[in-house]
């Protein structure tokens, strides 16, 4: 990786999406990849890939191409899923059961250990989504971070809540935080944070059906008008 540092947001973002076609290439037993195949899978220009994966040191050969398990155990040395993460999850409402059931996270090597909530009748109970996991109350949230030495976090706990909660996080010594909450958390800079607000991503999709709906109309008024 370079020294700086300064790579930015949009490359590391597609390396996830190098990675997961990478697994479905070493699934398919290749053993070799070119820029312009992945380019082609992922609709990205080979020089993209290319100039993407230059961020992070050299890799394949020209005319020869990537080697896939090579280039994949160094995707995953630099997106840090090399290895098993602890996370804990706070918020055992719907929306936090529904994340404490996904198995993914798990496939990717984050590992839920810990849940938290503040309503008593939650406390004590296993989750019916994850029946390993027993819901502690938010009491216990500082010492639970230390004694598992937990680095990352999701926040799934209401808007009204949710920069309370991130403050104590961090304070408790987490480094990475995915918030679900509908708000912008104020928190130290040194702290990773992603953001996933639901409603503004519907918002966003309705937005692009309905300029496409909008065009398609326009494109159907244009073509009426050249028939009269």
């Amino acid at each position: 990786m370079k020294p700086d540092g300064n790579i930015p947001a949009p490359a590391v973002r597609r390396l996830s999406l190098y990675l997961r076609q990478l697994e479905l290439l070493w699934a398919d037993d290749r053993q070799k990849v070119s820029s312009k195949e992945l380019g082609a899978a992922l609709r990205l220009t080979d020089s993209q890939i290319r100039k993407d994966l230059a961020y992070f040191g050299q890799f394949g050969q020209a005319g020869v191409g990537y080697d896939i398990t090579e280039l994949t155990t160094n995707i995953r040395r630099i997106l840090g899923t090399d290895r098993t993460w602890n996370v804990l999850l706070v918020g055992a409402g719907n929306l936090g059961s529904a994340l404490s059931a996904y198995r993914g996270f798990a496939k990717r090597g984050f590992r839920l250990v810990a849940v938290f909530d503040s309503d008593k009748k939650k406390v004590g109970k296993p989750l019916l989504s994850n029946p390993e996991l027993v819901v502690q109350h938010i009491d216990m949230l500082e010492d639970e971070v230390k004694r598992r030495e937990i680095h990352l976090a999701i926040n799934a706990v209401p808007a009204e809540a949710a920069q309370q909660i991130a403050h104590r996080l961090v304070k408790a010594g987490v480094k990475g935080l995915f918030n679900f909450a509908p708000v912008n958390l104020d928190i130290d800079a040194d702290v990773a944070v992603a953001s996933v607000d639901l409603a503004v991503q519907l918002e966003q999709l309705s937005f692009q059906v309905s300029m496409n709906q909008s065009i398609a109309d326009a494109e159907k008024t244009r073509k009426k008008r050249r028939k009269k």
